[in-house]
């Protein structure tokens, strides 16, 4: 049996308040993004759509997107973010291993590499150290704090992660490629 299933184009602007102190960041308010998504899946209730699920691909919309998900009762909501994925994960792991970091990953990079031809890297010296597991599960979601404690803690807005070493060829064969 084929499922049928509508695909929305993917929400280019979310928030991202701790990165407004690097220069040409967009972001947008919480409640505007939960606003918008809740326009969204309204619409798509309205047409008679009874299941929807998001794809998440950026750690600052996992709480915004799981307070709409228990707002919207009528509808089965799921959320699942890409690096949540088995496959993704084991790919990023065996590729980058703990160089995958928490911003502009390898794994990020590899995917616009693969989908544009672009296979340079500004970013080749590794950061100055690896990010712990302890940091980076009490910072998931992107809680990095204000945006100058965020630019002072990452100045080049990499958040532990290595982009140098991501490869076209791993974008290719990623499991999620929702970047």
């Amino acid at each position: 049996q084929i499922a049928s299933a509508l695909v929305v184009p993917a929400l280019a602007c979310t928030p991202a308040p701790f990165n407004m102190d690097f220069p040409e960041t967009i972001s947008i308010s919480v409640p505007l993004f939960q606003e918008l998504v809740l326009e969204i899946a309204g619409g798509l209730i309205s047409q008679g759509f009874m299941y929807i699920y998001f794809l998440n691909g950026y750690g600052a919309n996992l709480d915004p997107l799981l307070h709409v998900s228990k707002k919207i009762e009528v509808v089965n909501i799921r959320n699942k973010s890409c690096w949540e994925l088995d496959e993704e994960n084991r790919l990023r792991q065996t590729d980058y291993g703990s160089w995958e970091g928490m911003h502009a990953t390898p794994s990020e990079i590899e995917i616009i590499q693969a989908t544009h031809r672009i296979t340079d890297s500004e970013l080749a010296e590794a950061p100055p150290e690896k990010l712990s597991s302890k940091f980076m599960r009490g910072h998931a979601g992107d809680r990095h704090g204000s945006p100058k404690q965020h630019r002072m803690s990452f100045p080049d807005g990499r958040a532990g992660s290595h982009p140098a070493l991501a490869r076209p060829e791993h974008g290719k064969k990623t499991a999620c490629g929702c970047f």
